[in-house]
């Protein structure tokens, strides 16, 4: 069954005092398919968190709420379209899609705001950014930039910008 023009493909998985919230660009195929956050094969995401210490266990994609607890959150800058990042319509990345999400995140403050991708960083910041913390939003939020987890973002992969971003997690 299709679902309405202005259904969110994944829902936010946020909530006020949370330390950490991911963001992506959008929903991939799969994750879409299946309604689950990072759920594509050979995705990084989850096997990252273990590895680097910020959930005490390897979580499945399909346990993504389980992350609440550990007072982390998710969501993407896209949020009425999935596909890869090449597909998506220029209207998901754009000023209204910056928009919705900084209203999140000045609403919610999270401590820090980890896009998982420097495409994803760049259509939430609305700037070319590099890896690592960027200057506070206002509200306080601290941006940060990672390489992107995907499968197909290999050639970019280094784990040492999740590693600081799990330091930096742990500071606070």
């Amino acid at each position: 069954m299709p679902r309405p023009a202005d259904a969110e493909v994944l829902p936010d998985l946020l909530r006020p005092g949370l330390r950490l919230v991911f963001c992506g660009t959008a929903a991939g195929p799969r994750s879409a398919l299946l309604g689950q956050y990072y759920a594509g094969r050979g995705n990084r995401f989850w096997p990252t968190l273990f590895k680097v210490g910020l959930t005490p266990r390897l979580i499945a994609p399909a346990e993504f709420p389980a992350l609440l607890a550990l007072g982390i959150g998710l969501t993407d800058v896209a949020k009425l379209a999935w596909g890869l990042d090449h597909q998506l319509p220029r209207d998901e990345l754009g000023a209204l899609a910056r928009t919705r999400l900084m209203t999140k995140v000045e609403a919610l403050a999270p401590r820090l705001l980890a896009f998982t991708s420097k495409r994803a960083a760049a259509a939430g910041l609305g700037q070319a950014v590099d890896y690592g913390p960027q200057p506070a939003l206002p509200g306080g939020t601290i941006p940060w930039v990672l390489p992107s987890p995907s499968g197909l973002a290999r050639a970019s992969w280094d784990e040492a910008p999740w590693l600081a971003l799990a330091a930096a997690v742990r500071a606070f």
